[in-house]
């Protein structure tokens, strides 16, 4: 049968589809976002941002006979924790008993929170907390002690420990005990990558982190630049130094005692800044002296200069 004339030939029923190629500009862009919401609205609020949970503001001395020593050192301590219900004996009850002395306020605690406060060190059922050390301005501690020399307010001239990078708690607190046995003045630390004064370093230091002030400095190239300005002479120790230690020709002027990373040693920078570079002779059989035996070895030979000790 021939179509009608003037009809159409197409046939009647479903076509052939687009193959979902247009789906996409049919799809919504889902619910107009809120006002506030929206950058370039005049109501538009950015988001709060999240407050950053508050870091760990305290450290702690754990152990019995760590907390008995660090008591008899008179370590700044806030508060003597003692577990519930603990066995008591001679080392807890002089440390209550110096706790008290002292009026350092003795409270219980759980074993949960020993082993918070102490970060789950072995507290034996005791703990002293300590506060957060107060450091100095590195850079106007030093040209303080500077001017007061500059002005005949001291006997001796200057003499400070400066610490390139030193991070185990051990050597800066044994540093700071050679530092108070042998008359220096300040120890100096950078703010960052290096260790700071914690509950190790005090007990380490036996003390002596409260009779040496301990000051800071953002980069201890640029202090060591402002030290060389005011007048004070800086030198490295260095295995491989030109300059011998015993006899140092600078021992008896205004001076900064640099102290290298364990196993780095001195940076390039603080290398290239120092006055001079001075070795310690030792046996070549030992290839370096740990970090603060080398800093005591160091200040007691200024010490024995200085003196005029034979």
């Amino acid at each position: 049968m021939s179509p009608r004339r003037g009809g159409s030939s197409r046939k009647k029923g479903p076509t052939k589809g687009s193959g979902g190629q247009g789906r996409r500009k049919l799809a919504g862009k889902g619910p107009t976002p809120k006002a506030s919401e929206r950058t370039w609205h005049k109501n538009y609020r950015p988001p709060t941002p999240r407050k950053k949970k508050p870091e760990h503001t305290t450290d702690a001395v754990a152990g019995r006979n760590p907390v008995v020593e660090a008591l008899e050192a008179e370590v700044p301590a806030t508060t003597l924790y003692v577990s519930a219900g603990i066995t008591m004996d001679d080392r807890i009850r002089k440390s209550v008993r110096l706790a008290a002395d002292r009026g350092i306020p003795v409270l219980e605690a759980t074993e949960a929170q020993l082993a918070r406060l102490t970060d789950n060190a072995r507290h034996q059922g005791i703990a002293l907390e300590v506060p957060p050390y107060k450091y100095e301005n590195g850079v106007d501690l030093v040209l303080e002690l500077m001017s007061d020399w500059d002005n005949g307010y001291r006997k001796n001239p200057p003499l400070v420990v400066a610490l390139d990078s030193i991070t185990d708690p051990h050597n800066l607190g044994a540093i700071l005990r050679s530092a108070s046995a042998f008359d220096a003045d300040a120890v100096i630390i950078p703010s960052r990558r290096s260790v700071g004064v914690n509950s190790t370093v005090w007990k380490t230091s036996a003390g002596a982190a409260a009779r040496v002030p301990v000051g800071q400095v953002t980069n201890l190239n640029n202090a060591l630049t402002e030290y060389k300005k005011a007048g004070l002479f800086a030198i490295g120790l260095d295995g491989d130094g030109e300059q011998a230690l015993p006899g140092l020709p600078l021992a008896t002027e205004p001076l900064c005692v640099v102290v290298g990373a364990e196993g780095a040693g001195l940076s390039r920078l603080v290398s290239e800044t120092v006055d001079q570079n001075v070795s310690i002779p030792i046996s070549s059989e030992l290839e370096s002296l740990n970090a603060s035996l080398a800093a005591g070895i160091t200040l007691y030979e200024i010490s024995r200069l200085r003196h005029k000790i034979d």
